[in-house]
């Protein structure tokens, strides 16, 4: 299939914007990285017009696509975990141009996993981990255990990308499956929700106890990305930390986030006065 690719990517690699191009092959039938595509081009491009274009190609009884990815949307993915499967290419395509070794420089810091970079992702998976915990926790106290059941998983698979995060690595795909060799006793939390012989109504219940416990171990490392912001002024209002570059990434888990870390004394409400009677601003602070 490459060699029917060639073509295309030879005259993709003359234009001056392009930065590398990487080739991942189908190597199974079911195929859910190459999207059951017999092969994909990933093209990374500098000022691009469209930050994602997609083309699909056929040829006889083969298929590929093309990906052309502006490198700002490309390093938005990475950092936030956006589109995991570019890191699948990224990891296990083979590079076919490289101008400047700009794709094996890429590779190299996605080895590395940067500290900065590697504290955002944590508190990416934190936040949306206190979220589904809490919903799980809703959901189990009004006794939709089936419903609760869900989301549990869903807690768990939180917590692996974390664990995986925390040990420098980028959650791969099959998380399970690195969790299981580098953190085995998450891997036996999910074992114990999933195949465990206690009625599903325990077993969520075993679960909550658990799932609180991992997340308040964790709470001040993995809020550490933000917390750094928040000592940068004294107090913060909720809509000006919406608006901070910093926190964007995980905007939409941010309210459950600030209340998770009230509760636990790491951040403290400070009440500022508005025009109506005993009725307050908001606004919080990072507690000394």
């Amino acid at each position: 299939m490459e060699d029917l690719l060639r073509p295309i990517y030879q005259e993709r690699a003359s234009r001056s914007n392009t930065l590398g191009i990487i080739y991942v092959e189908r190597q199974k039938e079911i195929s859910p990285i190459t999207d059951n595509f017999d092969g994909i081009l990933f093209i990374i491009v500098r000022n691009a017009d469209d930050p994602w274009y997609v083309k699909h190609y056929e040829y006889g009884n083969k298929s590929a696509a093309m990906h052309i990815v502006d490198e700002e949307l490309l390093n938005h993915w990475i950092d936030t975990s956006g589109y995991r499967r570019v890191i699948e290419w990224l990891i296990t395509g083979k590079i076919v141009f490289d101008r400047n070794e700009y794709v094996s420089k890429l590779k190299e810091e996605l080895d590395v996993f940067p500290e900065e970079k590697r504290e955002l992702r944590k508190i990416i998976e934190f936040a949306k981990l206190i979220r589904s915990y809490r919903e799980c926790r809703d959901l189990y106290d009004t006794k939709q255990y089936m419903d609760a059941f869900s989301q549990m998983v869903r807690s768990l698979h939180y917590l692996a990308r974390l664990s995986v995060i925390e040990k420098g690595l980028h959650p791969e795909v099959t998380v399970w499956k690195q969790v299981k060799q580098i953190e085995p006793e998450v891997y036996k939390l999910y074992e114990e929700l999933t195949q465990s012989n206690e009625s599903t109504e325990k077993r969520v219940e075993l679960m909550l106890l658990a799932n609180e416990f991992a997340i308040n171990s964790r709470a001040k490392h993995c809020s550490k990305y933000l917390l750094d912001v928040m000592k940068t002024k004294p107090t913060w209002s909720i809509g000006d930390l919406k608006i901070h570059p910093a926190v964007k990434p995980y905007v939409l888990d941010l309210s459950a986030l600030l209340e998770y870390l009230v509760e636990r004394n790491i951040i403290t409400v400070v009440n500022e006065e508005t025009k109506g009677k005993n009725i307050f601003h908001r606004k919080y602070k990072v507690e000394e």
